[in-house]
């Protein structure tokens, strides 16, 4: 990608930007690392009390992007295959010949919106994990490819809340990033007021097509990253490890295991992605930083200690990341 390349495609994600602010009032961080994930071919985790805007979030973005949009409203009583499809025997006009067919289900789309996924049973969450994963769904012994771009976007309800599920470890790390969803701001929330509950209703205009979102994903792998830099990714994901001679004593005492391998590329990734959506092409310390939170918090598997004592991800992530700054030759 070259500089002209490199300041359209800067020009079409602000557009989309200013598409989803016809819907989304404030918010401005959410969208960002929203699209950061997207641009990386990642999944996303939205965390929040119900009523802050997490699925009409998603649902902008499927209106933004010239992608294949599905919805799975999870219930306690959904089944994979109301995920993935199932098979079904037809028939003929006459009923004589008769043949299995398999009925793709609505994983089968670029952008997949699953609403309130910890509302559902583990069994039918785990349903998600290949699609996630390998970008395919097997069912009856063959293998169906997904068409890419895939995307999953996960709208889920604190965990604390009444007839909820938590995520098993395996498909909270396939996330690339959990964003916390926050209440609005007073404006913030006088404006909504404003926008819906009048006549407004916008209208979002298609930003990008298919091939230039992937043409995308493919420019962010080639934006340049230093050795530096990587030595700082490398030392703050082994520093979340409890074992780890790097480890704080917070880390030891409220961490039971830290971030995977999967953390540390989603930590890189995520820096060149936001290294591209503002138009620079080289991934810099500062990037690794603003991105830590999103890409480690779901990582990080707290002790019970840690939540007798309200410690939460984030501040235990800040702490490693000042730590592995004082440390690391930047």
């Amino acid at each position: 990608m070259d500089e002209t390349q490199l300041v359209e495609a800067q020009g079409k994600l602000d557009r989309l930007r200013r598409e989803l602010g016809k819907v989304i009032v404030g918010q401005a961080q959410l969208i960002e690392e929203t699209l950061i994930a997207l641009l990386c071919g990642g999944h996303v985790l939205l965390e929040g009390a119900p009523g802050l805007g997490k699925t009409r979030l998603v649902r902008a973005i499927g209106q933004g992007l010239d992608l294949k949009f599905t919805r799975i409203q999870f219930t306690p009583d959904l089944m994979p295959a109301d995920i993935l499809g199932t098979h079904v025997l037809l028939t003929d006009a006459e009923g004589r010949e008769r043949r299995i067919t398999f009925q793709p289900g609505p994983i089968f789309a670029h952008l997949v919106l699953a609403d309130e996924i910890n509302r559902a049973t583990p069994k039918s969450q785990s349903a998600l994990l290949e699609a996630m994963q390998e970008g395919t769904v097997t069912t009856a012994g063959k293998t169906y490819p997904l068409e890419q771009p895939f995307f999953v976007l996960a709208t889920q309800n604190p965990i604390e809340m009444e007839g909820t599920y938590p995520l098993p470890e395996a498909q909270i790390d396939r996330f690339f990033f959990k964003l916390l969803v926050k209440p609005p701001s007073k404006d913030e929330l006088k404006a909504i007021l404003e926008r819906t509950t009048g006549e407004y209703d916008p209208v979002l205009t298609p930003v990008l097509r298919r091939d230039e979102l992937l043409a995308l994903q493919r420019a962010v792998r080639q934006v340049p990253i230093a050795s530096h830099v990587l030595d700082f990714v490398v030392h703050l994901v082994e520093a979340t490890h409890p074992s780890s001679p790097r480890a704080t004593e917070e880390v030891k005492r409220y961490v039971r295991y830290g971030a995977s391998p999967r953390g540390a590329q989603a930590l890189v990734l995520a820096a060149k992605g936001r290294a591209l959506l503002e138009g620079r092409f080289n991934a810099s310390l500062d990037d690794v930083v603003r991105v830590a939170a999103p890409a480690l918090r779901h990582r990080l598997i707290l002790s019970f200690e840690a939540e007798a004592d309200g410690v939460e991800p984030d501040r235990l992530i800040a702490s490693l990341v000042d730590q592995a700054r004082k440390e690391v030759a930047v």
